[in-house]
């Protein structure tokens, strides 16, 4: 029979605890330094949620041969397709719009206009066009 070994199995009290506030120190360090979401992705999301919500609008008028409005909200950052439920932009987005809604006929057309996203440092025009329907956006991170 092979003598018991002297040394204990596993780790000391201690010897956790250090490994713990080690850790705890590199993981605060990578939490600080990490990107954060700026402005920028905000913007990019608000505009490719207006222009999704606007080429969706002018599909639905044409599929089901009638008219669809999408109305902007601009006190609270909103838009809401039709009867579908509000949509709120992210925050810190602010919009401006021609007017208070655009509205897509059966033909393809529309009422056309303008919205305007601003966001912390910078803005997107969205355009619709009047005769085609054509949504388009421009300026930074236009989808």
């Amino acid at each position: 029979m092979p003598a018991p070994d002297p040394r204990p199995n596993g780790f000391t009290l201690i010897e956790m605890i250090v490994v713990l506030v080690i850790l705890g120190l590199v993981g605060g360090l990578v939490l600080t330094r990490a990107p954060t979401r700026g402005g920028t992705t905000d913007l990019q999301a608000a505009s490719s949620l207006v222009v999704g919500t606007l080429r969706v609008a002018r599909t639905r008028a044409i599929a089901a041969n009638r008219p669809v409005p999408v109305r902007f909200d601009m006190a609270d950052a909103a838009l809401q397709l039709g009867a579908d439920p509000v949509r709120r932009l992210p925050p810190g987005i602010r919009i401006a719009a021609a007017a208070p809604a655009i509205l897509f006929c059966p033909d393809g057309s529309s009422s056309g206009g303008t919205v305007d996203l601003a966001g912390r440092a910078n803005g997107a025009r969205i355009a619709v066009n009047w005769l085609t329907g054509r949504v388009a956006a421009t300026g930074a991170n236009a989808p």
